[in-house]
């Protein structure tokens, strides 16, 4: 990236940050100015950046101590996917509030019986009047219980093939008949939720990309969400301010949200982006750098990341070209699925015993840093329970694997006719 770039964002933080504004009035000035979402066209917000260079532009935030853009599912999706297919209306009403904060998505596309073969879900979208009248239920919901907005998708028509009778909605969560349940995971957090959608309604106007067109528009969605995780994410210094109506921080001191992460607390996935360094120095501290077993999974950590850099040099220069590198977002699912897997392994061979204990809560972490003297042991178990996650959710690996051989390589597809038969007339989880 030109470095005057970079000169441009240090001058305007020097000028604009002060961490006495309240978090809303921070990100309101960062996602004007087309910092929150630099990757975003420059006529929707943003600064027609690389995903690398983006990198950049958040590293310098962080490294200037100021609070980071927003998070969540918002940024990494609902925008890039509503400034794809949404009208201009449409991104008129969404991406400013997307992009400052002000509004926190969640996305509701799995259900109980249609994880991996999410076509197959059964959520009911009824026509009546202008409305549309939802029925069903989703699970793996993210954020979920902060969330003022949902990406739903549901089935509009049952009479066309499963692919085709789909449909995606920007879904309001503040109404009635929407019930949000957390799901408590092994490491001891609740990050994914069910929702229950009883009789809830979405407007004809919230309908993203046409009715029964949200297979199109999902596949959007979901090629974001794999090139954001194969991407990894995170830095040293970033925001724990949580956007949104629901959590209540908009309001509040942006200077009390910017810390430097520590304590083994946080999201799991964050902790991918320094996985490397942390192992290093993990090793050192336990007297391990000098296992040759241990270093050369070191230096297998250290190659897939960088095969990871350089992919994401690769896909910067195609798309420079006016060109593309087919399955190159589920390639990087696929790496980061291994990332978290040999940091697991690495992290665990490095503590030894000590990895058989974790913290389930924060009075927990902090008996756990007494006893062992290890403020970082906490991480390194929180990422190894969590290992068991990336090669499941946004598709699993075999999904991933199936996309590259049948729509990059050619392979065949599965034989059967059930794409063609009508969703009504489709054998249960057919």
């Amino acid at each position: 990236m030109a470095s005057d770039v970079i000169d441009d964002l240090q001058k305007w933080l020097d000028s604009e940050w002060d961490p006495d504004l309240t978090v809303g009035e921070w990100w309101e000035k960062l996602g004007r100015e087309g910092w929150s979402a630099p990757s975003w066209p420059s006529a929707w917000y943003g600064r027609d950046l690389s995903r690398e260079e983006s990198g950049r532009v958040a590293a310098t935030v962080a490294k200037h101590g100021a609070l980071a853009a927003p998070g969540g599912l918002g940024l990494l999706l609902a925008g890039p996917t509503i400034a794809t297919h949404g009208s201009d209306e449409q991104k008129q009403r969404y991406l400013r509030d997307i992009v400052t904060g002000q509004r926190a998505w969640c996305q509701l596309f799995s259900e109980p019986g249609a994880g991996s073969d999410l076509a197959g879900l059964g959520c009911k979208a009824v026509k009546d009047g202008d409305e549309w009248i939802i029925n069903g239920q989703k699970v793996w919901t993210s954020g979920g219980q902060y969330a003022d907005l949902g990406m739903l998708i549901a089935r509009t028509d049952p009479e066309l093939p499963k692919h085709q009778g789909i449909t995606w909605f920007a879904f309001d969560m503040h109404q009635q008949g929407v019930e949000v349940r957390p799901l408590r995971e092994m490491t001891g957090r609740a990050l994914f939720n069910e929702v229950f959608l009883s009789d809830a309604r979405v407007p004809d106007s919230e309908i993203i990309g046409g009715v029964n067109k949200g297979w199109t528009v999902a596949n959007t969605t979901l090629m974001f969400e794999r090139a954001g995780l194969g991407s990894g994410g995170g830095h040293g210094a970033s925001s724990v301010a949580t956007p949104g109506t629901v959590a209540g921080d908009l309001d509040r001191r942006a200077g009390d949200f910017v810390r430097v992460r520590s304590d083994g607390g946080g999201d799991p996935a964050g902790m991918l982006s320094g996985g490397y360094q942390l192992m290093v120095e993990q090793a050192k501290a336990n007297g391990k750098i000098g296992d040759a077993a241990t270093r050369q999974a070191l230096m297998k950590l250290r190659t897939l990341n960088e095969l990871g850099r350089f992919n994401n040099l690769r896909l910067k220069a195609a798309k420079q070209a006016g060109k593309d590198i087919p399955g190159l977002p589920n390639i990087a699912k696929l790496s980061m699925s291994e990332i978290v897997r040999q940091s697991r392994d690495i992290g665990l061979g490095v503590v030894g015993a000590y990895g058989t204990l974790h913290a389930y809560g924060a009075d927990d972490r902090k008996a756990l840093d007494a006893a062992t003297g290890n403020p970082f042991l906490g991480m390194l178990t929180e990422l190894s329970l969590f290992a068991q996650a990336p090669p499941i959710y946004g598709g699993t690996d075999q999904v991933q694997r199936n996309i590259i051989g049948e729509r990059v390589l050619g392979l065949p597809k599965e034989p059967g006719d059930n794409k063609a038969l009508p969703y009504k007339d489709l054998p249960k989880n057919g």
